[in-house]
């Protein structure tokens, strides 16, 4: 998702001191745009020219509004779905990248790696996690940059597929590595939510390139960059993972 104000900037040629003093800028606005009123507040003391002292503190504060949201989550409350009627056609191209960069993925090598805090290592194939139960649910995909799609997605249920790998579901977390260079990762109680799926299909087929073949996770609780495409690896830990633009000051939870 390459926003159009940072696609422009792209274009204009800086000196690499330029270019650090508008990055450092780009994540704080990030920052900043995450916070409660009251978050904001406490940076009343601050001079928002002070640098990496502003920028700790904002972090902290995204920090803060990420355990406020996960104390929020329920489990169990699913989120809304829809009518195969309702669901759009064409459905929204969304990356950090044109469709004309989406990855080419050779499912003849392609296999899931797993790895962390799981009992069985072993990689998987595409065939492999197709014997595995599957769900399928139309959801709405919602987008930090203002729009939204329903789509019909089907797979594995995440949380049938760590319990088959002997995942410790006491962990903090579950990340996700891509083949595109994307990353990302959910909390433990979203990855075991009941529609959090390992999505094989798109309409009743198999994913189509732009919406992440042959694998993509589909977590209708959560924002769309939380929806990593083209899986290669997922893994569990306790140690925090970050995510692609998690680490450039989107708030990590992103709950809805």
């Amino acid at each position: 998702m390459i926003e159009p104000k940072k696609r422009a900037l792209q274009r204009i040629q800086l000196e690499p001191a330029q270019q650090l003093q508008l990055e450092n800028l780009q994540r704080r606005n990030f920052l900043r745009g995450g916070l409660t009123v009251g978050a904001m507040a406490m940076l009343s003391g601050c001079n928002l020219q002070d640098g990496d002292q502003v920028d700790k503190v904002l972090w902290a504060m995204s920090r803060w509004n990420d355990r406020v949201q996960a104390w929020l989550f329920s489990g169990q409350k699913l989120a809304p779905t829809f009518s195969k009627a309702q669901v759009n056609n064409p459905f929204r191209f969304n990356a950090f990248y044109s469709e004309d960069d989406v990855p080419e993925v050779d499912l003849s090598t392609w296999k899931l790696g797993v790895s962390g805090m799981v009992r069985d290592k072993a990689p998987w194939t595409l065939e492999k996690l197709r014997q595995l139960p599957q769900r399928t649910d139309i959801t709405r995909l919602i987008c930090v940059e203002g729009w939204s799609a329903i789509g019909e997605w089907g797979g594995v249920p995440l949380r049938s597929f760590l319990e088959h790998v002997g995942a410790d579901t006491s962990a903090k977390y579950v990340g996700f590595k891509c083949a595109d260079r994307y990353y990302s990762s959910l909390d433990m109680p979203t990855a075991l939510h009941p529609q959090t799926l390992l999505a094989l299909d798109f309409g009743e087929v198999a994913l189509p390139p732009d919406y992440g073949y042959p694998l993509r996770i589909r977590v209708p609780t959560k924002l769309g960059f939380k929806n990593p495409k083209h899986i290669v690896e997922l893994f569990v830990s306790n140690d925090y993972p970050g995510g692609y633009w998690e680490d450039q000051g989107y708030n990590w939870f992103s709950g809805i």
